[in-house]
C-alpha cells in the first residue's frame, strides 16, 4: 500500500498579527493534489491539525474541506489530536460526523476494540492495523503528588514507561501478513527541533522512545516535530514535519510531507515531497540603504529584519516603509547598548523628577532620542496640568 504522512497543519497560525488562512488553503490544496497523483490508499494526519485548543470557524471549515477532499475516492484518512489540538473537540464533535464519511478521528487513548486500533483492508487485498496514539498530556501521566515529590528525571522516565505500556497494548494484535502502521504525538529525544514548536510543549521534555514501538510495525508516523526527519529504532520512524514554516524560527526548514510504500515483510519505503505553495519566511539584515537595496529581491516573503542602526523613535516606521513584509524589526546587537555601558550608566544626579529620570533611562539603555523627550514632556505637561486643575497637585 501506499499512504501519505503528514503533520502539523496548525491550521489558524497567526504569524505576527497577519492570518495565514490564505496560505493554509493553498498549503493543503498543494497537499490534496499530492494525494490524488500518488494515488495513495491512505492519509495519516499524526496530529496538531490547529493551533490552538478553540479554532475560528474559518479554520474549522478548512480542516473540514481537506480531510472530505483527501478522503475522496476511497482512501482511508486517519486523524490524531496533537498537543495543540483539544482532544474534546476532536472526539466529541468531530469524530460522530466524520466517522460517517469514513475519516477516522482518535482525540484520546482509546482501548485497541474501541477505536485505538483502526483496521481496513486496502483496495489491493492487503489488510491494515494502525494503532493510534494521541498526544499525552502529562498531567495524566504524573500526578499531583509526584509532581510534588519526584525529580524532573522521574517524570520523564515514568512518562516514557507509561506511554511504552500504551503502545505495546495498542500493537500487540500486529501480524506478519498485516501492514503494521503505528502513529504517534510527542518527543523522540534525539530529535532535531523544528524552531517553531510551541515553548511549553519543549522544555519540559516528557518524551517517550523508539524502543516502545515493536519491530513488528512496518512505520511509525510521527507528528509534534516541525522538521521532516528519521529517527533511529527497531522500524522505520519519521516525523513528517509541518507542512507550512509556523515561526521564523523554520525558515530553513522544507516544508512537505511524506510518501511512503509498505507492505507485509518488509520496512516500509519513504520518499519526500516538497511542498511550496506557502509564503517564504527570511531574515534579512542591514542600514536602511542596505535594506533599499535588497527590497526588489525578497519578493513576498514575510521578513523578520534586523537593522544596523543605532535605536531611535521611528525607525520601524522607516523599515516597514522600505519593506511593508517586515513583521518584525530588532536592533542588530553590535547597536545596541554594550552591556559595560549599562553597568555604567548613572539614573540622574541631584533631584529626581520625572522628567529626569525619563532622561537617565533613555541614556542607560541608549535610546536618546529628543523627539522622544519632547513627546514625553508634552505628555508629562498635560497630565500635571489635568492633576492640578481636579486638585491633586504634582504627579
Amino acid at each position: 500500500m501506499k499512504f501519505l504522512h503528514t503533520a502539523d497543519w496548525h491550521v489558524g497560525k497567526v504569524l505576527r498579527g497577519r492570518s495565514r488562512a490564505e496560505e493554509h488553503a493553498r498549503v493543503l490544496a498543494e497537499l490534496v493534489e499530492v494525494a490524488r497523483e500518488e494515488d495513495v490508499d491512505a492519509v495519516i494526519v499524526a496530529g496538531d491539525v490547529f493551533d490552538g485548543a478553540v479554532p475560528t470557524p474559518p479554520a474549522q471549515a478548512l480542516v473540514m474541506k481537506t480531510l472530505l477532499a483527501l478522503r475522496e475516492g476511497g482512501r482511508q484518512v486517519v486523524v490524531l489530536a496533537g498537543n495543540h489540538d483539544d482532544p474534546r473537540l476532536l472526539d466529541d464533535v468531530y469524530r460522530p460526523v466524520l466517522d460517517h464519511l469514513g475519516v477516522r478521528v482518535v482525540g484520546r487513548f482509546r482501548r485497541p476494540d474501541a477505536g485505538g486500533v483502526v483496521s481496513w483492508t486496502t483496495r489491493h487485498g492487503e489488510p491494515v492495523r494502525l494503532a493510534a496514539l494521541p498526544f499525552l498530556s502529562q498531567r495524566y501521566v504524573v500526578r499531583a503528588v509526584e509532581a510534588l515529590t519526584d525529580t524532573p528525571d522521574q517524570h520523564n522516565r515514568r512518562y516514557a514507561d507509561r506511554f511504552a505500556r500504551l503502545a505495546e497494548a495498542l500493537t500487540a494484535g500486529f501480524a506478519d501478513d498485516t501492514v503494521n502502521l503505528v502513529a504517534a504525538h510527542g518527543t523522540l529525544p534525539g530529535g532535531t527541533w523544528g524552531g517553531g514548536e510551541r515553548e511549553a510543549q519543549t522544555i519540559m521534555d516528557y518524551y517517550f522512545e523508539a524502543s516502545a514501538f515493536p519491530a513488528s510495525a512496518h512505520y511509525a508516523a510521527l507528528g509534534h516535530l516541525h522538521r521532516r526527519q528519521s529517527m533511529p529504532g527497531p522500524c522505520p520512524i519519521w516525523y513528517s514535519g509541518s507542512p507550512i514554516a509556523v515561526d521564523f524560527g523554520e525558515e530553513r526548514n522544507t516544508p512537505g510531507a511524506l510518501l511512503v510504500e509498505a507492505a507485509p515483510g518488509r520496512p516500509a519505503k519513504v520518499r519526500e515531497v516538497t511542498l511550496k505553495s506557502a509564503r517564504e519566511l527570511r531574515t534579512v539584515k542591514g542600514s536602511l540603504g542596505r535594506l533599499e537595496a535588497m527590497k526588489d529581491d525578497v519578493g513576498d516573503a514575510w521578513l523578520r529584519v534586523v537593522v544596523s542602526e543605532k535605536p531611535r523613535a521611528g525607525l520601524a516606521d522607516q523599515v516597514r516603509d522600505i519593506l511593508p513584509n517586515a513583521l518584525t524589526v530588532d536592533i542588530d546587537e553590535e547597536f545596541r547598548p554594550s552591556s559595560s555601558r549599562r553597568g555604567t550608566a548613572v539614573l540622574g544626579e541631584g533631584v529626581r523628577t520625572p522628567r529626569r529620570l525619563f532622561r537617565a533611562y533613555l541614556d542607560h539603555t541608549g535610546h536618546e532620542d529628543e523627539q522622544v523627550v519632547a513627546l514625553f514632556d508634552r505628555l508629562y505637561d498635560d497630565v500635571t496640568t489635568e492633576a492640578g486643575r481636579a486638585g491633586g497637585g504634582d504627579v
